[in-house]
């Protein structure tokens, strides 16, 4: 083989091979004829494919994750949620993804940044916001981020439920719904402060008024022991008289308002 044969075969070889596509794992091909017809038989991973006549189109189908951000759902105190933010991850079945492409709405799908075309991507994006709006208005606003993970599978079921009212729930699976952010209105959060300060005010006056009682009750109780008390200072006192009279005391501490007569006598 002269040298111009081989150069030719050589230029051959590199231009099938830059003419192939890979499919590689995590996604499935689809060829699209010259024509634009579509074959329906998909191509799997690790094939593959020659793009010179015709091209390949290329589906993600493993965990696409969609992003729904800034949703304003009303809660069931009838308050809008200032912002609602969750994602839901989903797979295309591999042998669902020709007929998902063929006969579905184009306006379905949506395309990443390499090119390849999301399969459902805008409906599963759309079943998730009616999802989300539904079930919010189970919960008052400010008790939805202590139930999130509660709402997550919520909102999975009423996706899942609208997928098997299509017929689709063989061809698209949704394994996850993460609810990334909940944040109440600004004056949902407002009341709710006021509110507290005014629970923990009532709670501090309700203490005063135990202890004012208490206090109401310890007084009284003295009070009504005076006549006792005078009793108790008598008896002392005729106490001390006896211990004197029998010398059984020398020195007596008087009190400077003493106003009784003790009589020591003589030793």
């Amino acid at each position: 083989m002269n040298r111009i044969a081989k150069v030719a075969v050589l230029a051959g070889l590199m231009a099938t091979t830059a003419a192939c596509t890979r499919i590689e794992t995590g996604e499935v091909g689809v060829r699209r004829s010259f024509d634009k017809t579509i074959e329906t038989t998909e191509l799997q991973p690790g094939s593959i494919n020659q793009t010179i006549w015709g091209e390949v189109l290329t589906f993600p189908t493993k965990d696409v994750q969609v992003d729904i951000a800034d949703l304003t759902p009303l809660a069931s105190d009838n308050s809008t949620v200032a912002d609602f933010d969750m994602s839901v991850i989903y797979s295309i079945n591999p042998t669902s993804v020709a007929e998902l492409y063929i006969e579905k709405n184009r306006g379905f799908h949506a395309e990443n940044e390499d090119g390849d075309t999301l399969l459902m991507y805008n409906y599963i994006r759309q079943l998730g916001r009616n999802a989300a709006y539904k079930v919010a208005r189970r919960y008052e606003s400010l008790k939805m981020a202590d139930n999130r993970a509660e709402m997550e599978q919520l909102i999975r079921q009423e996706v899942v439920a609208q997928l098997a009212n299509e017929k689709l729930e063989g061809a698209i699976t949704v394994s996850q719904v993460l609810v990334r952010q909940v944040k109440p209105a600004a004056n949902i959060v407002a009341s709710a402060n006021l509110l507290v300060e005014a629970q923990n005010a009532e709670k501090q006056k309700q203490v005063e008024v135990r202890t004012a009682k208490l206090e109401a009750e310890r007084i009284a109780a003295l009070n009504a022991n005076a006549g006792a008390t005078k009793y108790m200072e008598a008896t002392a006192l005729v106490t001390i008289a006896e211990a004197v009279k029998e010398g059984k005391v020398s020195t007596i501490i008087v009190p400077y308002d003493f106003k009784g007569i003790v009589n020591a006598g003589n030793r």
